[in-house]
């Protein structure tokens, strides 16, 4: 993973080619339609990706401690702004106070497809890594509030 690209570049790539072609889809199916087509392949790719990072966990285990020690991929390049507010064996909440990745999508015309290109991604990556990490957010820095609330916890049995 060292030699991966800084999650924030990535998704500035990731969003130059959706844009184009959700363009086309929405040209040619209606908006709705192209929005739930990109959200749906969004979802399967953060799925497929955390899987991933679930095998390459130390020791193929994945954990909530192996899931906080990925965090510097998605704060790289200052890309977020964090307030950690607890931090334990099964829990880990921050808030995130700055998002480098909404700023980007707004500063590429692509405000109405952040959260489908961006916070899409955060509840359906816990289903991928282990079905025993849950996220509950209320809000998000994307959709006009202040900061996003993650709270992640780690559940002894998968729900």
């Amino acid at each position: 993973m060292s030699d991966a690209l800084p999650i924030l570049t990535q998704r500035r790539i990731e969003a130059a080619f959706a844009k184009g072609v959700y363009d086309e889809m929405k040209a040619e199916l209606g908006e709705a339609t192209a929005k739930r087509i990109l959200a749906g392949a969004v979802i399967k790719l953060a799925k497929q990706t955390a899987a991933e990072m679930a095998r390459q966990a130390p020791g193929g285990e994945p954990s909530l401690d192996a899931f906080r020690a990925i965090q510097p991929r998605w704060t790289a390049e200052d890309a977020l702004r964090i307030d950690v507010v607890k931090s334990t064996e099964s829990e880990f909440a921050f808030n995130v106070t700055r998002c480098r990745y909404a700023e980007m999508y707004r500063a590429m015309g692509l405000a109405e497809l952040g959260a489908v290109l961006s916070c899409n991604r955060d509840g359906a990556f816990c289903e991928g890594y282990d079905k025993r990490l849950k996220l509950q957010r209320t809000q998000t820095l994307m959709g006009g509030a202040t900061h996003c609330d993650f709270r992640y916890r780690w559940a002894e049995e998968p729900a």
